[in-house]
């Protein structure tokens, strides 16, 4: 608290139970009464009720107060001097407002009057918060009040909010057009730690500015990993500047035929820092012992399969596997996981490890036992799918559930936390149905409510809720080429499986939820999101194209 000043606001619950914000009062004090001028005329706001927004994911508890806070020309946003990190949270609110209303608010000015309306974020890191990804947001008339136990939780506030914004302003209530946000307490905190999505750059590439738009589509919806498929045998994705042909070479192609790509050590740095600022992680994969060919074409000393090496540009897995007794394939891997390491300051390193057909089962064992300990070396947990299970893995590192609930349990035995990512369910690569333009159907047709009605905490059985880290889905991209074709299989699955991972298992329901699904069409129009618009859903009609959006 700023020294001299011991009050609190207080805002009363519905039920009588007092509120207190543990804002600082003065840092209050001076934005509510500072400016001479004469006071903005007093406005009655409409009756709005909080419980009828339709957020996405829903959050832990919610109070309506059933009036409106006016966001306006006038109102301006506050962060607490003594937070460090608030103001960047807060320079981005502002420019999501004026993404969406038009409206450039001020931060962090005294140049307001009197009665003005407050945006205000603060840190509150003595409260006990459930983790520390928790926010609180008091709405008054007056003022919004976003508490957070972090700059992240606050970040995760601050989407909320977004939400909470009218899509068109009310231009009947003054001069002036006012957008009417509900009022109410929101308390709200993540399920689950890690809520990922994963995207395929190896089969097909993504350019750095589809990588970057589909960041930002995530962190609307609070998904806080990007896992990134950097390699496998049709494409090698990443510069690794001790190994130059892996890109010159395994880069040059992709699923198809096409051109392929790669990402120089400065473009993947610019994607991290870029998820970075959103409060996401990038997790690299580099898929191995099998998946392996396009490394094996750019240096044939790394092969175990002893055929003729060639670029392959299909579909088929399983035929490819590095040579697992070979003391030059663990200098590689050596190299490439400390380059990657280096420039990727989350705590994962993905191995990949699954469908290593070709890998005697000896010999894949050895493997991973062998990388695991690289991968520990360079200060990362390592991740796997689910065959490496099967290795003698140390607990610290952490087993992906894709298929087989024998090695899950298998991994649970050892100790290992659990991302779960069941083909079945939340595989974004799935056909929607046997009429979809993209995708498979080898592991089953996923429509819109298959995808959400499931339980992460009991879809295998006898997984303590503490052991799974959280739910990722993954989209592989053997049958897209564009952003427009990955929006379509993404959207709007992933948007359920965000709530799958954040919100309370009590407060999932497919009912209220593909409500609250089909009130998304305004944000998805204003970010141009070629989503499919499932025939499940009753899709509300928004009010501005993507275009209108674009010329105001």
């Amino acid at each position: 608290m700023v020294q001299g000043y011991r009050s609190f606001y207080k805002i009363n619950y519905m039920n009588k139970m007092n509120f207190r914000i543990s804002a600082t009062t003065a840092m209050l004090c001076m934005i509510f009464s500072v400016g001479c001028e004469a006071p903005q005329k007093e406005i009655t706001m409409p009756e709005t009720d909080l419980n009828s927004e339709h957020l996405i994911p829903m959050p832990s508890k919610m109070t309506a107060t059933n009036s409106g806070f006016r966001l306006d020309q006038y109102t301006r946003i506050e962060t607490n001097p003594n937070n460090e990190g608030l103001e960047e949270v807060a320079v981005y609110l502002t420019d999501k407002i004026t993404e969406k209303t038009g409206l450039r608010l001020e931060t962090n000015t005294s140049d307001g009057q009197k009665n003005d309306a407050v945006i205000y974020l603060t840190q509150q890191e003595g409260k006990s918060w459930p983790n520390d990804e928790a926010y609180t947001l008091s709405i008054k008339k007056d003022s919004l009040i976003l508490e957070a136990a972090t700059p992240k939780a606050a970040f995760w506030g601050v989407q909320t909010i977004r939400q909470l914004i009218p899509e068109i302003s009310n231009d009947t209530l003054t001069e002036h057009a006012i957008w009417p946000i509900a009022t109410g307490i929101i308390e709200d905190h993540p399920n689950f730690e890690y809520r990922g999505s994963m995207l395929d750059v190896a089969r097909h590439f993504f350019s750095v500015e589809d990588v970057k738009k589909y960041i930002d589509l995530l962190a609307y919806y609070k998904i806080n990993v990007l896992h990134l498929h950097l390699t496998d045998d049709q494409g090698w994705r990443i510069e690794i500047k001790s190994w130059p042909k892996l890109t010159e070479i395994g880069g040059s192609t992709e699923v198809g035929g096409e051109a392929g790509g790669f990402y120089t050590q400065e473009e993947y740095k610019d994607i991290v820092a870029y998820a970075a600022d959103r409060f996401m992680t990038i997790v690299p994969e580099i898929d191995m012992p099998g998946h392996t060919n396009a490394a094996s074409v750019s240096y044939p000393i790394l092969d175990g399969t002893g055929k003729t090496l060639q670029l392959y540009q299909g579909t088929r897995v399983g035929f490819s596997t590095f040579n697992t007794r070979k003391d030059t394939v663990y200098a590689f891997i050596d190299d490439v996981v400390r380059e990657l390491s280096a420039i990727s300051p989350g705590p994962y390193f993905h191995i990949g490890g699954d469908e290593s057909h070709a890998t005697k089962k000896s010999d894949y064992v050895y493997f991973v036992n062998k990388v695991e300990k690289i991968v520990r070396k360079y200060g990362k947990k390592m991740i796997g799918w689910d065959e490496i299970a099967t290795a003698d893995m140390d607990s610290n590192s952490i087993f992906q559930f894709w298929a087989s609930e024998e090695n899950t349990k298998t991994a649970i035995s050892k100790g290992m936390k659990v991302i779960l990512s069941p083909a079945k369910k939340a595989y974004l690569d799935m056909q929607y149905d046997t009429l979809s333009k993209h995708g498979l159907h080898w592991a089953a047709y996923i429509p819109v409510d298959t995808a959400y009605v499931w339980s992460p905490e009991t879809y295998v059985d006898q997984i303590p809720k503490d052991m799974i880290l959280g739910v990722e889905a993954p989209l592989w991209s053997e049958t897209i080429s564009n952003i427009e074709e990955l929006e379509y299989l993404a959207f709007p699955r992933i948007i359920g499986y965000s709530e799958l991972s954040w919100s309370l298992e009590e407060n999932r329901d497919w009912e209220n939820f593909r409500v609250r699904l089909a009130n998304q069409t305004p944000f998805l129009d204003m970010m141009d999101v070629k989503y499919y618009a499932s025939p499940k859903i009753d899709w509300v009609k928004s009010n501005r194209t993507y275009k209108e959006i674009q010329k105001d």
